[in-house]
C-alpha cells in the first residue's frame, strides 16, 4: 500500500515537474530522477540489491585500479627523490634544516 502511495506521489510530482520545468537542465534532471525512482520502485527487492551490489563492485574495482596506479607513481617518485638526495646530500640536509626551522617558528606562534 505504501509503495502504491509513493508511486502515486511520484507520478503526481512528475506531472507538476513537467508543467514547471518544460525545458532546461533542472527539468531534465528531475525527470531523469523520477524515471530512475519509478524504475527502482517497480523492481523486486532482490533485483535492487543485485544492482546495488554490481555497482558497488564496479566502484571497488575502480578504486583498486586507482590505488594501484598511485602506488606505482609513488614508488617511481620515491626512487627519484632518493637519487636527488644521493646526488646532493648537502643541499638535501640544508633543505631539511630550513624546513625544520620554518615548522618550528609556525608551531611556536600557535
Amino acid at each position: 500500500m505504501a509503495l502504491l502511495r509513493l508511486t502515486y506521489k511520484l507520478t503526481r510530482k512528475e506531472n507538476e515537474a513537467s508543467a514547471m520545468f518544460k525545458s532546461g537542465e533542472l527539468g531534465d534532471e528531475l525527470l531523469a530522477l523520477k524515471s530512475e525512482m519509478s524504475r527502482l520502485l517497480s523492481m523486486p527487492a532482490e533485483e535492487v540489491f543485485e544492482s546495488a551490489r554490481n555497482k558497488s563492485e564496479a566502484v571497488v574495482d575502480q578504486i583498486k585500479a586507482t590505488l594501484s596506479e598511485l602506488g606505482e607513481t609513488l614508488s617511481k617518485e620515491e626512487e627519484h627523490v632518493e637519487r636527488l638526495i644521493a646526488e646532493r646530500p648537502m643541499a638535501a640536509l640544508a633543505s631539511a634544516f630550513a624546513i625544520g626551522i620554518a615548522i618550528g617558528f609556525m608551531l611556536r606562534r600557535h
